[in-house]
């Protein structure tokens, strides 16, 4: 009996040592039998996961429910947000490098394990070697038994199933009797679902115009700002004259209302003037360029306008005269009585004046004439003329 009893405490020794500091440790560290097949090169590699639940070490590491290897430890990570599981795996396992690993259970109320995956949705790039870490957005976890079953009793008792009833109710009473206005409602509804449909394109492209516009207008908000800022003021002095702006308003109502009884009394009167305008208007078209040039000469008539710009310089006139001192014809002009014949014409150098004043213009000089010309002329005054010649031009 005292045998056993030595056997037995001899027994407990070691196991209370495993139980110390430590100790847990020690077993998680224990291989497990009938576990994974990691080979004789296996590799390690970690995930991050946002939650790890009740995973252990020593948890299997499956590939489509094949386990190929375990969890080697759990750590917390660097953000205290999340850990970082440590796995070793079975090197004759090729995974690829974008792979995703979930945290399932093996049963409703079974173990839990990592389950590494290709990529869903996305082409295999890669493979999985020695160090490999796999990033918190390719790693998930499925929804424990207990979250479900609390779920369903929010549900159940006070959740959304007691307003079912209710709701499908006052449905009930909100269409009996409306059937034919549903429908119409909802071939309505069809219809315009359509032509929105039709209409994409368009929608697009005022929605892209929006927002350009809104593109513009954060590029002016300094300056729309300052409008709002200053526009207070204005708003006062609009404020202020408020009244004047209402008697503004009501009298252009008054003008407008006599404008139009005026024009639909006049209608007629106006347009048989317009249409009797309408042949002035065809010459004044056709005369063209013939108008301004006439308007032009108009001015300066009867001088031409050539002559004028050059007789006419300022607050001056340039003027050249030709005076004519023959005493026979001044003679001949008394006798006639002022029936004189026409003048000479006018040579082109009296009206084309230049810029300075002309030169006075020598005297003619009328020669002496002969003896028997004094005494035989033919001429209107006969001696007279001769006479008066003698008086006056000597010789």
């Amino acid at each position: 009996m005292k045998l056993r009893r030595s056997l037995a405490v001899l027994a407990l020794v070691p196991l209370l040592g495993g139980c110390g500091i430590g100790g847990f440790s020690g077993l998680y560290n224990t291989p497990l039998p009938g576990g994974a097949d990691v080979g004789d090169h296996p590799y390690r590699l970690t995930a991050q996961f946002a939650d790890v639940l009740d995973l252990v070490p020593q948890a299997s590491v499956k590939v489509n429910d094949v386990p190929i290897g375990r969890v080697e430890k759990i750590d917390l990570a660097q953000d205290a947000k999340s850990a970082i599981v440590t796995m070793v795996v079975n090197g004759d396992v090729a995974l690829p490098a974008n792979a995703d690993a979930q945290l399932r259970q093996s049963s409703l109320l079974g173990e839990k394990f990592v389950e590494l995956r290709a990529p869903a949705g996305e082409k295999a790039a890669g493979r999985l070697g020695e160090g490999a870490a796999i990033p918190l957005a390719r790693t998930n976890r499925n929804p424990e038994v207990e979250e479900v079953l609390g779920a369903l009793s929010l549900l159940l008792n006070g959740g959304g199933v007691e307003q079912v009833r209710t709701i499908t109710g006052e449905l009930n009473k909100a269409l009996a009797g409306n059937e034919a206005e549903i429908r119409a409602l909802l071939s309505h509804v069809d219809k315009l679902a359509t032509e929105l449909d039709g209409q994409k394109g368009e929608i697009i492209r005022a929605i892209d115009g929006l927002n350009r516009l809104s593109s513009t207008l954060n590029g002016q908000t300094a300056n729309l700002t300052n409008a709002l800022d200053n526009l207070a003021p204005g708003l006062k002095v609009v404020a202020a004259q408020r009244d004047q702006l209402v008697g503004m308003l009501q009298s252009l109502n008054t003008l407008s209302e006599v404008a139009v009884d005026t024009v639909n009394k006049s209608k007629d009167q106006l347009v048989a003037n317009l249409r009797a305008l309408s042949p002035a208007l065809t010459k004044l078209a056709e005369a063209g360029q013939d108008l301004p040039t006439a308007l032009q000469i108009l001015i300066t008539y009867p001088i031409p306008t050539v002559a004028a710009g050059n007789a006419f310089r300022g607050d001056f006139a340039n003027v050249r005269a030709r005076l004519d001192l023959n005493l026979d014809s001044v003679l001949q002009n008394i006798v006639n009585g002022g029936k004189s014949s026409p003048p000479p014409p006018v040579p082109q150098d009296v009206i084309g004046g230049s810029g300075s004043p002309p030169p006075p213009l020598p005297l003619p000089q009328t020669p002496p004439p002969a003896a028997s010309s004094r005494q035989n002329s033919g001429g209107p005054l006969g001696g007279l003329g001769n006479l008066l010649g003698d008086l006056l031009g000597g010789g």
